[in-house]
């Protein structure tokens, strides 16, 4: 990635503002040019296929609780990635972590009793624990025995997955049955609460903009960010200068981690209700298209999943009206980060050259 992408200081001359708002629009222009080519490829008419997406999801107010519970998980995956791509890790095994943070919830509920507020609350921080602890094995691995994170990230999101499977067809299986479908519904005390009659997901919301506010706040404004800064930029030079290097990993992945497995207690108790071989909805692979696409910025994740998680919920109609597969919604994704991306890449190259 740029380094134009990456930061904007204040200090940026009209120039530089001028120069960086060519780039992003012409970045739009052409990822929009690319969208509508693929869609004509694909013979989907594209302003009625923009049309379809938009009322499938926040063109109609009974839509849009919908398009946030798609949200909350995707914006808590896309903020805990920003912590370890600050710390210059590319966390994979993300997807494996809401996996493990569903799981937790799903042990909670199968177990707790009391009070259904409390039971949330235990299930949130027990997922969140869960995930924090998958993530600090890629973190280990990668501080003590150099195994690359990818490799290892990618890894445990099968073993996590193949966890999931495993209690959902054994241990946790339903009453008499042997089902890959999942397990027996949550009792309904752990649900996550909602608020009107269209059932709008606010706890969840709640618990994802104070997820993007901390993170923002303390990577921009905590000495421990700009520590963690130094690790990514440098991490030989960030060690010489007294940073416990493998302390900063560590600790990147598990605050990743733990955000990721809160991730997993929303899927598990505010979406399907029960755990499924399935719950981690691909979120943890989408947040990462997020995070590019926001150019590792926390003040545009939560527009940018909004986005994305729109087009996830308003994909359904492009099968119902138009009768086209709801996975293009998934190519229009890929096509408009890469384009954006390679666009923006491109210019900052002929910059450079320039001066």
């Amino acid at each position: 990635m740029t380094s134009g992408m990456r930061s904007t200081s204040l200090g940026d001359t009209p120039e530089r503002l001028s120069s960086r708002l060519v780039s992003t629009a012409l970045s739009i222009v052409v990822a929009a040019l690319a969208v509508w080519a693929i869609m004509l490829v694909v013979d989907a008419p594209p302003v009625d296929a923009v049309r379809e997406l938009w009322d499938g999801s926040l063109g109609r107010v009974r839509k849009i609780p919908s398009v946030l519970l798609a949200w909350v998980p995707l914006t808590l995956a896309a903020a805990g990635l920003i912590v370890t791509f600050r710390a210059g890790m590319w966390n994979i095994g993300v997807e494996g972590q809401i996996v493990m943070g569903a799981i937790g919830a799903a042990l909670v509920a199968r177990t707790l009793p009391g009070p259904g507020l409390v039971g949330v609350a235990v299930a949130f921080l027990v997922g969140g624990a869960f995930g924090a602890l998958w993530a600090s094995i890629p973190g280990a691995l990668r501080t003590r025995y150099d195994v690359h994170e990818i490799f290892s990230g990618v890894a445990l999101n099968f073993v996590a997955g193949a966890i999931a499977l495993y209690l959902i067809v054994g241990p946790w299986s339903r009453s008499g049955v042997a089902s890959t479908g999942g397990t027996d519904t949550f009792d309904t005390r752990f649900d996550l609460p909602v608020a009107g009659a269209d059932e709008w997901p606010w706890l969840g919301g709640l618990v994802a903009v104070a997820a993007v506010v901390v993170t923002g706040v303390v990577m921009a404004r905590s000495r421990y960010g700009l520590r963690l800064k130094a690790v990514g930029k440098n991490p030989k030079s960030a060690h010489l200068l007294g940073i416990n290097t493998g302390r900063h990993l560590m600790s990147a992945f598990a605050v990743c981690g733990a955000l990721a497995g809160v991730a997993g207690v929303v899927q598990a108790l505010g979406f399907h209700h029960k755990l499924v071989p399935s719950v981690s909805g691909g979120y943890g692979f989408t947040a990462i298209l997020v995070v590019l696409l926001a150019g590792f910025r926390v003040r545009w994740l939560m527009p940018i999943a909004l986005f994305f998680a729109a087009m996830a919920v308003g994909s359904t109609q492009l099968a119902l009206r138009l009768q086209i597969d709801s996975a293009l919604a998934g190519v229009v994704q890929g096509v408009l980060v890469l384009s954006i991306l390679l666009t923006g890449g491109v210019l900052a190259l002929l910059e450079r050259r320039r001066h």
